[in-house]
Order: structure tokens, then sequence, then C-alpha cells
């Protein structure tokens, strides 16, 4: 048996408030500690939106009902928010920008609106952005510009990666995550198998890249900073429809995957612990989780499945993928909340990290 520390996901989208039907904060932290992960943070894209005090309290108030592992909560920006949105930092995981896919209240329409958010947000907080190409370059210089960190949110492209190790060794403040699926998977994965005639499945932002684009992730891994699954769940009725959302699950078909490219000698438990551990804890500014652990059986061969799963939505880009790695036991603050399968951890067992009390 391996055993790790908790696993820390800096990015999930856990569809409470605005879209219970395929997922919540009970099925989400369901399946993070399903997938052995103790921590999760919240992106703020539902509906409503999270981008002031009274979307904050909903949804932390669903968090604390339902919650099953710990958990924090984004902030997002809006064009008309940068103070109010300051102001709730420090009961936040961090402000989100979206600079690429933005709607409603997080639409910042030109870079003028991006300053007032850098301008106004604690320098000891986080800022993460959703930001592609060259509004990713453009992210990184404002961040200069401002004398602050900015971390770039599920990069898939070997330019981005090309440009975040040039930053870095410029002495840039930029950290970034990578995705199990843009890690794994390419723009030709429509093409293949099951997938043939429902390209709706498919679709996820960013985009799946060519070959050489993964390989170039592969071949930089020192660059990147986090594993982030940026599990985003939908319904295989909305994925197979005209308009198929974007956007796949990933909380429990994570760590198998990352252990099976151990046993490829693709990677090492070390990197593992590292960018699901140590920098996201450090990037986000995360406090310890004592008696906080994960038991791995880490050559148990299986078959992913969703039937298996405790994600809401029903299916995984990943079904019939054979791999090695399944979690056992997951402790959390010294009580066993998950065992061979089964959910220990009642709703509302989750803790609010950024909270006091």
């Amino acid at each position: 048996m391996l055993r790790l520390p908790g696993l820390i996901d800096p990015h999930v989208h856990v569809r409470d408030p605005g879209a219970v039907h395929k997922e919540d904060w009970d099925s989400g932290t369901a399946a993070a500690l399903a997938g052995g992960f103790t921590t999760v943070l919240a992106m703020p894209n539902t509906k409503p939106p999270i981008f002031d005090e009274q979307t904050l309290d909903l949804s932390l108030g669903a968090a604390q009902r339902k919650a099953r592992c710990d958990y924090a909560q984004f902030i997002g920006a809006g064009p008309d928010n940068a103070l109010a949105a300051a102001n709730l930092a420090p009961r936040s995981a961090g402000l989100k920008m979206y600079l690429d896919m933005t709607f409603g209240q997080l639409r910042l329409d030109d870079m003028a609106l991006w300053m007032t958010h850098f301008q106004n947000w604690p320098a000891d907080m986080p800022i993460v952005v959703h930001a592609e190409s060259r509004s990713m370059a453009a992210a990184i210089l404002m961040a200069a510009i401002h004398n602050r960190s900015v971390h770039i949110a599920h990069i898939s492209l070997k330019e981005e990666i090309l440009l975040i190790r040039a930053a870095k060794e410029r002495g840039m403040r930029v950290t970034c995550e990578v995705t199990p699926h843009h890690l794994f998977l390419t723009e030709d994965f429509v093409k293949q198998g099951d997938l043939r005639g429902k390209p709706g499945r498919g679709e996820v932002r960013p985009r799946l890249a060519r070959q050489a684009d993964v390989d170039s992730l592969w071949e930089n891994l020192e660059v990147i900073d986090c594993f982030a699954t940026d599990h985003a769940p939908h319904t295989l009725e909305e994925k197979d429809s005209d308009d198929p959302p974007p956007g796949f699950p990933g909380l429990e078909t994570a760590l198998p995957l990352l252990l099976t490219a151990v046993h490829e000698g693709r990677l090492t438990v070390d990197q593992i612990i590292e960018k699901c551990v140590a920098n996201p804890r450090r990037i986000f500014n995360l406090p310890v989780q004592h008696e906080t652990w994960v038991e791995v059986d880490e050559g148990a061969a299986h078959e992913i499945r969703a039937a298996d799963q405790h994600t809401r939505c029903g299916w995984t880009p990943f079904e019939g993928w054979k791999v090695k790695g399944r979690v056992r036991k997951v402790m959390l603050r010294g009580t066993e909340v998950f065992k061979d399968g089964e959910l220990i951890a009642p709703p509302g067992f989750g803790r609010d990290i950024r909270s006091s009390g």
C-alpha cells in the first residue's frame, strides 16, 4: 500500500448553486474523497455566479450543509466588483478572472477592467486566470506590471508552457496547472471508439490539443506547478445535445491516471505529491490538514467505469481505460471518511479552510 498526503484540487466546479442536477457540494465532495482529494477549491461561474457577499454566503451556506471534504470558494472578478471582491478576499480561495470565456457578471471586456482587480486584490491572496495563448501572455505582463503573482489555469498548448518557462526563467511570478485530460487526451479523442458520432463528449475548454502540445506538456513537467482536474460535470443528455456544454468530470479518474503514468515511468510519486499537495498548499496559502492521508493500492489494476463513480453526472471521458492504483482508505483530520468504495463522511463533515471558526 502507498500512503499519500490528502490531495488538493485547486480547480473544481461543483455546480452549486444553479445546476445541482449534475453536481452539488454533496456529490462533488463525495467524488473528491473517492478520488483521494481532501481539499477542493470551487470555481465561481455558477448560477448565479459568486461575485459579491450575498452570492458568497449562498455558496458557503450550501457547502457548510453538504460538503464531505474541506473546501474554499473562489470569488469571480467582474467589471464593477473590484473593491467589493477585495473586501471578501479573506473568506475566499482567491480571485478568478475569466479573460477568454466570460459571461454575465463575470464578463471583463477590456484590460482596463483587469487592472482594477490587479490593483485592488490583496497581494498575499492568489489570482487565478482563465487565459489562453495571447491573453495568457497579457495576464503575465499585467501581473509583472503590478509586481504580483498570477496563476494560470489549465494550460494546454506548447506555446503556453514554453512562454511560462521563459517567464519563470526571467523571475516573473507566474505559476500554472495542467489537467489530466490535457495530459492524456488529444484532439483526436472524439474520433476514437464509442465517441464517433458524439462530438459533444469531446467539448472542453481549453479545447483538447494536438499530440505535439501534449508531448510538450510532458517534456516540461518541471515547469508545471499543479495537477488540477477542472472537474466540470455535465450530464450525458447535455453532452449529447445540439448545444453541448464544455467540460469533463475528473475528480475520480485523476489519481489512477497519474499512478498509471508512474507505473509507465513517465512520472514519479514524488512529483504527484509536489503537484497535488505541496505546491497547491504554497500557491493558495492553504493550511496543513493534520492526521490526513490517503491509502492507495498502487498496483491494483482496474477499468475506469462511470457506474462505479460518485459524481452525479454519470459519465467519464476515460470509460473503459485500464489503469493502476485504487484508493482504499481516506483519513481526514483523524477520521476515516472513505474505505473500499464506501463513503463514511456525512454531508457537512467538510470544513471551510478560510473560516476562523
